[in-house]
């Protein structure tokens, strides 16, 4: 079992919430690191339709079998319980760390979350697996394409199922689209939505073109914001804002629109291989895609807001993503696996522009970390670090 990175925050948070709950996208591996933080609580799931039923007549009564608390899976198929926690929690003294809740439908359990449990719940998002975490566990091949190509989704690297990588994705894409989005949007909608989602994979790495979108599917620029904002919730994708440091420039105001899993990306642009990628127009922003979201994972793993930008003028002049953290780190996504001066020349210009103590990193498939005029040049082994 690969141990999660999230895991140290995890129990941070339950050292000081009475209540956390994990978010992330579907098949993360939520459950399981719930279960490997606090193997000691009693786990209950509510995709047993008997223990489901049982809390849905007496919430109350059905916590209280549970004085020590409990890991709660699939919280939002029973939203009365969110009301329960919260007089439980309120009345029953500080007990940090009490309930441990999951779910894979984010819409409803966030819902659930900001309605009733604001204020007394500490919340860490799990993405899939980092590059990090397979490093750590001693599985992390040399091939870089091999990531780009496949993504990080947990059920992928569990040795003890036999999941072919496109039959995993069409499966997650269908149970996504059945599960999770048929009652958030119009059924006549419905192939748009999913349509959609394959448009999004063709722009992985670009500013959003709200207006090309609305004309290639045929619905309102309106309902293009909605549903991006349905699929960024749900952990599909991620937005980029643009930094608003503008130096004296006049500086873009769109987001660039990424996708969370540069596989999940692949497999919607029907690449079949990781030689195929290599070759393709799409090489370039799946690398750029997994840097991203090499970055969030470093972020979410450590229960801190993502504080990820990106820099560009109304000129062009533009660097891949900013990071405001301890320090400010401007960050260039390189596909090249040589280190060369010019890769850097947009990160120096940028902290020269700054001229605040600002760190210049690209990030490129070569397999050592090292320093070249004063930027680092990040192996891909060392992304999210």
């Amino acid at each position: 079992m690969i141990k999660r990175n999230a895991y140290d925050a995890l129990v941070r948070l339950a050292e000081q919430f009475p209540v956390v709950a994990i978010t992330g996208p579907r098949q993360s591996g939520k459950t399981t690191l719930a279960k490997m933080a606090f193997p000691e609580k009693r786990y209950v799931s509510f995709d047993d339709k008997n223990m489901r039923e049982l809390a849905k007549s007496n919430p109350g009564d059905f916590l209280r079998a549970f004085p020590d608390g409990a890991i709660i899976d699939e919280a939002q198929k029973v939203p009365d319980m969110f009301d329960a926690i919260k007089l439980i929690v309120d009345n029953g003294g500080y007990s940090p760390g009490k309930f441990i809740l999951t779910g894979s439908s984010q819409f409803r359990l966030k819902e659930n979350i900001s309605d009733s449990l604001a204020g007394r719940i500490g919340l860490i998002k799990l993405l899939p697996f980092s590059i990090d975490e397979l490093k750590e566990e001693g599985i992390l091949s040399d091939d870089a394409y091999d990531y780009v190509f496949n993504g990080f989704y947990p059920p992928l690297y569990d040795s003890s199922k036999h999941y072919l990588r496109d039959d995993w994705f069409e499966n997650y894409i269908d149970t996504y689209m059945d599960l999770d989005i048929k009652d958030q949007i119009n059924p006549s909608n419905v192939n748009a939505f999913r349509k959609l989602i394959q448009l999004c994979a063709a722009r992985s790495g670009q500013m959003v073109n709200y207006n090309g979108l609305s004309s290639g599917l045929g619905v309102s620029a309106v309902t293009i914001k909605s549903w991006l904002s349905i699929l960024e919730a749900s952990y599909i994708i991620h937005f980029l804002e643009p930094d608003s440091n503008n130096l004296g420039k006049s500086v873009v105001k769109t987001p660039k629109l990424y996708f969370v899993d540069s596989g999940l990306m692949c497999y919607l642009l029907r690449i079949d291989s990781k030689e195929e990628l290599m070759l393709d127009d799409h090489k370039g922003a799946a690398v750029e895609t997994m840097a991203v979201s090499e970055l969030l994972k470093k972020r979410f793993n450590s229960g801190k807001k993502s504080n990820l930008t990106f820099f560009r003028d109304k000129n062009g002049f533009e660097v891949d993503t900013i990071a405001d953290w301890k320090h400010t780190f401007a960050i260039e996504v390189k596909s090249n696996s040589n280190t060369e001066k010019k890769m850097s020349s947009n990160v120096r210009k940028y902290i020269d522009l700054r001229a605040d103590g600002s760190e210049g990193k690209v990030y490129y498939l070569g397999d050592l970390t090292c320093e070249l005029n004063g930027v680092q040049y990040v192996s891909w082994k060392d992304w999210g670090k």
